[in-house]
């Protein structure tokens, strides 16, 4: 028994002079001693509240709970399986967080806010139908909160629900006018349905935010698409975003993932390696790539031939995934493709971090960005020496900036971006230092589906003038110049992806405001990707949109040989398109001003003998296509960044 008292009085001390850490261990060794003391787990478990150890609060106070089954008790444990649900939440572990919340629901069923966490949790886990229920019963509980409805709004616009989701994002602004992200969301979703009524004074009001309030919580992605907004404008949304939501992972990256010296010594290595230009014992670059996009979609065929023709004597490949399986044989094919494939889905930032790490990865390139499914948090945490943003995300992904004043304000989130003379002619954009490829777009070559007749597609014996580029990038003016040109060319129509009912409906109400008959309209059904290239055959010219490019979309056009007209922007995703035509050499078809786009469409449309001359020029064969070349300018580019990093 003095045993026992000796150790409760050092952890009294402990205490009194400020070393909770020290008293805990105290009074965990007192309570080995004596398990069943329930003051004792009263007292471990609130010294783990104040110390922020919450999964072991959590633990003590179950245990309490099986004995004493007071309110007290039990807010104690709910109290800390909050706490440890928001902390895990924070830390990218949605898995902890779901279950700690389910946990802390089972206790205290009538409480929105933790519906609402819960809901949050579930939605990052791609479980979507439970999120859905999850804030529905968080707005029943509380039908007043502006947040719950706005959240509630993004897993109805995640499950293609886009009238509810407009409906709940407009029920939140009601709620709270000031509520910033719901405006942003509200705008993206009426882009992407083409209701275009009220947009440019909205589109003004988000713009005053991004210069005004770094605090607003503004989407990049669809700040990006928004017309009228500058580069500089994207690159200060950007750096408040990053601010909101990755410092607290920037600050305790160090501590949690510490790549430094591991990665400063390979560094040196493989400099040394590189220079003695010796292939018996060469240290292969270690080159991870980070994405949520390893599956049937655009990003796939744009990657997957440059990752198989990656120098496997010089490079060793890592994929780290973190998206769905959707089993198909695109996923498959990558699968194969690189020398390590990871599934990271169910690891916390901090995990897949720590995952990355120690594969000791030289360079980790990111190919999701700031765009659906993102986990931009495990870069934020610098697993690796060298860090690019490209592909996924057309722009800058900005530093700590905005709001954000810890140690590392101003510092960028990623060191390099991959891009080329014309989408990024301007340093000053970016927050990163820019890598220069001859294009910044890899291509695969494309599998074509089986031929079909033209009236197969309900487009008459007409001119085609095409879009297949989502609905969103769509904007009022673009789509007058489309209304005019139909106008003027009597014998043609309008292809369009049919991307969503509402959409659709929109767009024909406004061809008829326009005096066009809707029917020219002709809309093109979601198909296979071989199908969909196939079908490109016959269209006759693409016209492409402002201030969002066809980016993927150029590309497949560009393979099959359809001329695509572009205008360039002043912005990244406006000059994409610009950049594709260069490489294969169609620069006729890049227009300064929209006037000039409008005038160049209708002369082709009007001398189909000069359209004739262009297609001849567009080849599959074309530099843009090559991915081996495109391999081998990679290649170049991180071998020299690794050897300039090193001797500096």
């Amino acid at each position: 028994m003095q045993d026992i008292n000796q150790l409760l009085e050092n952890a009294r001390q402990a205490q009194l002079q400020g070393n909770n850490h020290a008293a805990l261990e105290l009074y965990h060794q007192a309570f080995l001693l004596h398990p069943n003391e329930i003051n004792l787990q009263i007292v471990c478990g609130n010294l783990c509240v104040e110390l922020g150890r919450f999964e072991e609060a959590a633990g003590h106070f179950r245990r309490i709970l099986a004995f004493n089954k007071s309110a007290d008790a039990r807010n104690a444990l709910c109290y800390a399986l909050q706490a440890l649900g928001n902390e895990a939440h924070a830390q990218g572990n949605f898995s902890l967080a779901t279950a700690s919340f389910e946990e802390v629901l089972s206790h205290q069923p009538n409480n929105a806010i933790f519906w609402y966490n819960l809901g949050n949790a579930q939605r990052e886990l791609g479980q979507a139908q439970q999120a859905l229920a999850s804030f529905k019963q968080s707005i029943k509980l509380d039908p007043n909160d502006a947040d719950a409805h706005n959240n509630l709004g993004n897993v109805q616009r995640e499950l293609g629900q886009l009238d509810l989701a407009i409906a709940s994002y407009e029920k939140a602004l009601q709620l709270k006018p000031d509520l910033h992200h719901a405006l942003v969301h509200l705008v993206h979703q009426k882009q992407h349905i083409c209701d275009w009524q009220g947009l440019e004074a909205q589109i003004a009001t988000i713009r005053d935010w991004v210069n005004k309030v770094p605090k607003a919580q503004i989407s990049p992605f669809a700040f990006l698409s928004m017309p009228n907004t500058s580069a500089a404008e994207q690159r200060v949304c950007a750096s408040n975003y990053v601010a909101q939501n990755y410092a607290k992972l920037r600050e305790i990256s160090h501590a949690a993932v510490t790549p430094t010296q591991v990665g400063v010594q390979r560094l040196k290595t493989l400099d040394s390696d590189l220079r003695r230009n010796d292939d018996a014992g060469v240290s292969k670059i270690k080159l991870g790539y980070l994405s949520a996009d390893f599956r049937l979609h655009p990003l796939a065929f744009l990657i997957t031939e440059l990752i198989e023709n990656h120098d496997k004597t010089q490079f060793e490949t890592f994929a780290y995934s973190y998206g769905v399986d959707d089993k198909t044989p695109t996923r498959k094919r990558l699968q194969q493709a690189f020398d390590h494939f990871h599934d990271i889905r169910h690891l916390s930032e901090i995990d897949a971090a720590k995952k990355i790490n120690v594969d000791q990865i030289d360079i980790l390139i990111d190919l999701t960005g700031f765009t659906q499914s993102s986990r931009t948090g495990i870069v934020a945490l610098k697993p690796a020496p060298i860090s690019i943003n490209w592909l996924g995300y057309p722009g800058t992904m900005g530093n700590f900036g905005g709001s954000f004043s810890g140690e590392h304000a101003g510092e960028p989130l990623f060191t390099y971006l991959l891009a080329d003379k014309v989408v990024a002619p301007n340093s000053a954009d970016f927050s990163e230092k820019l890598l220069y490829l001859p294009c910044y777009q890899p291509n695969n070559q494309r599998e074509i589906g089986k031929k079909t007749e033209k009236s197969a597609h309900d487009l008459g014996e007409h001119f085609v003038f095409c879009c297949f580029n989502q609905s969103f990038k769509i904007t009022a003016e673009v789509f007058a110049i489309w209304m005019r040109l139909l106008a003027k060319t009597p014998n043609s129509v309008l292809w369009l992806l049919d991307c969503n009912a509402w959409a659709k409906a929109n767009l024909q109400r406004e061809a008829k405001n326009a005096g066009v008959d809707k029917n020219r309209l002709v809309f093109a059904p979601r198909v296979s990707i071989e199908a969909h290239l196939e079908r490109q055959r016959h269209a006759d010219l693409f016209l492409d949109t402002l201030p969002y490019n066809a980016h993927t979309t150029a590309s497949d056009a560009l393979f099959m040989g359809l001329p695509i007209l572009t205008c360039i922007g002043e912005t990244f995703p406006a000059r994409v398109a610009a950049s594709l035509l260069q490489t294969v050499a169609c620069t006729e078809l890049i227009c300064e001003n929209l006037q000039q786009y409008e005038e160049k469409a209708l002369f082709l449309a009007q001398n189909p003998a000069e359209l004739a001359k262009i297609k001849q020029k567009l080849t599959p064969q074309a530099d843009l296509f090559q991915p081996k070349k495109f391999a081998l300018d990679l290649e170049f580019i991180l071998e020299a960044l690794l050897h300039k990093l090193v001797i500096k």
